[in-house]
C-alpha cells in the first residue's frame, strides 16, 4: 500500500515528504481534488486529524499529522538520519532551529499579508527581527558548512531548505538575503538538487515583499455641502421693572452682651500676662485678684 498525504500538493509543509520519499525511494501519493476549509472539515479527516491541519499521511499502521513527523516516519532507518547517535542528534537540533528560529517568523510574516490573519505592523517588525536573528546564525554555521550535519544531505537539510521556501518566494528579495551569502549558496544548492527539483520544479526568488492583500486605496472623501446658515430669532429680552429696587439688607439683632456696662478689667493686659508667665505660674494666680466678675 502506498502511503497517501491528504493536502493539497503546492505547499512547503508537503514537499518535505515527498523530497524525502524522492531520497529513500518511497511511493507517496497525494490525494486528488483537495480543498482547504472543505476536505479537511469532513468527519473522515477529522478522526485522522481532530484538529482539521494539513498535511496528514495516511499509512497501513494509522494516520500521522504534523509535517516534522510525517517527514521522520518516511525518513525512518535510512541515511537521512545519520550514521550515529550524535549526528542523529545534531539533524534533530537543526530540525528544531529551523522551525522555531526561521519558520515560525516567516509564517508570521506572510500569512497575515496573505489575508490569513490580523496584520499589526509591530509584530510584523517583531517576526522580521526574529527571521534577520535566525539567518545571521545560520549564515556564521554554514560559512564553514556546506551540509547542516555531516558531509552530506540529511533530514535536516530537507526541511530547513522547505521552511526556507516561502522567504524566497513571498518576502526576501535579493537586496534582503544578500546580508546572508553563505544561506544563499546553502539554500540555491539544495533547491537545485535533482530530487528537489522533482517536487518543486523550477525555482524563481521573488523580486519584492508581497503586498498585503487586504490593502486598498483610501477612498476620496466627498467634501461636505456648506450647511445653510439658519438665522436663529433672538429670544426676547425681559423686561426691566423700573421700579425694582435692591432690598435693604434687614439689620443685626443686638448681642445682649452690648447691654452691659464696660468691664474695668483689660482683658489684652490678662492676655499678655498668660503668654508671659513662667512655669512656676506665680503670676498668673494675680488673675484671681485681677478678675472683675460684674461684668460678665
Amino acid at each position: 500500500m502506498a502511503l497517501i498525504i491528504h493536502s493539497v500538493k503546492q505547499s512547503k509543509n508537503v514537499y518535505k515528504a515527498l523530497i524525502t520519499a524522492e531520497y529513500v525511494g518511497v511511493e507517496i501519493k497525494v490525494v486528488d481534488d483537495f480543498q482547504i476549509g472543505v476536505s479537511n472539515k469532513t468527519p473522515e479527516f477529522l478522526k485522522m486529524n481532530p484538529i482539521g491541519k494539513v498535511p496528514v499521511l495516511e499509512t497501513p499502521d494509522g494516520p500521522i499529522f504534523e509535517s516534522n513527523a510525517i517527514a521522520r516516519y518516511v525518513a525512518r532507518g535510512s541515511f537521512l538520519f545519520g550514521s550515529s547517535p550524535i549526528e542523529h542528534g545534531q539533524i534533530e537540533q537543526w530540525i528544531d532551529f529551523s522551525s522555531f528560529e526561521l519558520d515560525l517568523n516567516i509564517r508570521g510574516w506572510y500569512i497575515p499579508r496573505l489575508g490569513y490573519g490580523n496584520y499589526i505592523k509591530h509584530v510584523e517588525y517583531k517576526c522580521i527581527a526574529g527571521l534577520k536573528r535566525g539567518l545571521d546564525a545560520l549564515n556564521k554555521y554554514l560559512a564553514s558548512h556546506t551540509f547542516l550535519v555531516g558531509d552530506g544531505i540529511t533530514l535536516a537539510d530537507i526541511i530547513t531548505t522547505c521552511n526556507m521556501f516561502m522567504a524566497f518566494k513571498l518576502l526576501t528579495p535579493k537586496s534582503f538575503t544578500s546580508e546572508y551569502p553563505h544561506v544563499e549558496r546553502y539554500f540555491w544548492t539544495m533547491i537545485n538538487q535533482p530530487n528537489f527539483r522533482k517536487v518543486v520544479g523550477e525555482f524563481k526568488q521573488t523580486e519584492a515583499v508581497i503586498p498585503l492583500s487586504s490593502a486598498k486605496k483610501p477612498e476620496a472623501k466627498q467634501k461636505p455641502e456648506p450647511k445653510k446658515e439658519v438665522k436663529k430669532e433672538e429670544a426676547p429680552k425681559p423686561e426691566v421693572q423700573a421700579a425694582e429696587e435692591e432690598v435693604a439688607p434687614k439689620p443685626k439683632p443686638k448681642n445682649p452682651l452690648d447691654l452691659l456696662p464696660p468691664s474695668k478689667m483689660v482683658l489684652d493686659d490678662w492676655k499678655r500676662l498668660y503668654s508671659n508667665t513662667k512655669t512656676n505660674f506665680h503670676e498668673v494666680a494675680i488673675f484671681v485678684f485681677c478678675f472683675n466678675e460684674k461684668p460678665y
